[in-house]
Order: C-alpha cells, then sequence, then structure tokens
C-alpha cells in the first residue's frame, strides 16, 4: 500500500468511525468527520496532509500525490 492509498483509507475510516459513533453514542462524534473533511479541504488547498507526514515517517512508500 503507498501513501496515498493510507490516507485515504485513514480518511474513509475515521468518517465511517465518527458517523457509526454519531448514531450509537453521541451527536459530539460528528465532529470527527467534520475535522476529517476540514483537514482534506486544507490539504487540497495547501498541500500539506499532516496524516501524509505521519505515516511517510511510519515508512509507508510515497505515490504519486504526497511525495
Amino acid at each position: 500500500m503507498n501513501l496515498d492509498r493510507a490516507v485515504l483509507t485513514l480518511a474513509g475510516s475515521l468518517v465511517l468511525l465518527g458517523s457509526l459513533l454519531t448514531a450509537v453514542v453521541s451527536l459530539w462524534w460528528l465532529l470527527l468527520p467534520v475535522f476529517v473533511g476540514l483537514n482534506l479541504l486544507q490539504a487540497s488547498l495547501t498541500g500539506f496532509c499532516p496524516a501524509a507526514t505521519i505515516l511517510r515517517r511510519l515508512g509507508v512508500p510515497a505515490g504519486c500525490a504526497f511525495r
């Protein structure tokens, strides 16, 4: 798995987890998918993705989008 797919997998998993926890536990968990969405928007505008930086340091090989 390359860095691009790892970032997309992480973002999608966090959105699904936040949505599930919102339905089951509390509406406050809606902040998790909102945070992920804002982070994705910020990354598309600036080119800086904190998740990609962390995953790169963990040794995930680079892909096309994140170098």
